[in-house]
């Protein structure tokens, strides 16, 4: 039975990329904030005595970040990045601009995070995030069953833990022994746009 305590990266300055008119992708180069830099000291601070043994990161820079502020106030190890923990991709295309995420999170939201019956989207549905994250998660317990930190993002975050609304550094603990990943579903994959 491996404890894992999920935690959501800090708050983001996206001012730079914002400046350079950088977009999809590229806007998970943002680093935190000077809140978030903060709010991921004092998730550090709260996590101290958690009884974790190490820290694995979703390999976006705001999780990375997170972790390694978090690495220096618990003075655990940041022993793996997960690719599997990566942010919740708005469009297959992997080309959106920011209005087109936020459309596209409030389809995700206004269907219960999967595709209609009988329908497509752009987005990655919830059982996809959730199977790829506990794949991600039980890679890291069957290399060290101990407890661990996994830094992630709060799509992540709710469709491991059907948590609504994930503050910035906010903890969630989950008994990967309990997790049931759902009932098998083509992957989703990234597509080249024309």
């Amino acid at each position: 039975m491996t404890r894992v305590l999920l935690v959501r990266h800090g708050e983001v300055d996206g001012s730079q990329l914002n400046a350079e008119g950088w977009w999809g992708p590229a806007r998970d180069l943002s680093p935190l904030s000077a809140r978030g830099v903060e709010q991921a000291k004092a998730a550090g601070r709260r996590l101290r005595d958690c009884g974790a043994r190490r820290i694995v990161a979703s390999p976006m820079t705001r999780a990375m970040q997170t972790a390694s502020l978090i690495a220096a106030e618990t003075r655990l190890p940041l022993t793996a990045v997960e690719f599997d923990l990566r942010e919740w991709l708005p469009d297959a295309t992997l080309s959106w601009r920011s209005a087109e995420a936020i459309a596209a999170t409030e389809d995700f939201h206004r269907h219960g995070g999967e595709w209609p019956p009988g329908e497509t989207r752009m987005w990655e549905p919830k059982s996809s995030v959730r199977r790829r994250a506990l794949g991600a998660l039980r890679r890291q317990a069957a290399v060290d069953a101990e407890p661990f930190v996994a830094v992630c993002h709060s799509m992540v975050i709710e469709a491991l833990t059907d948590a609504r609304r994930v503050e910035f550094c906010g903890v969630h603990e989950l008994n990967l022994q309990d997790a049931v990943p759902p009932g098998p579903a083509e992957p989703f994959l990234p597509r080249q746009s024309v």
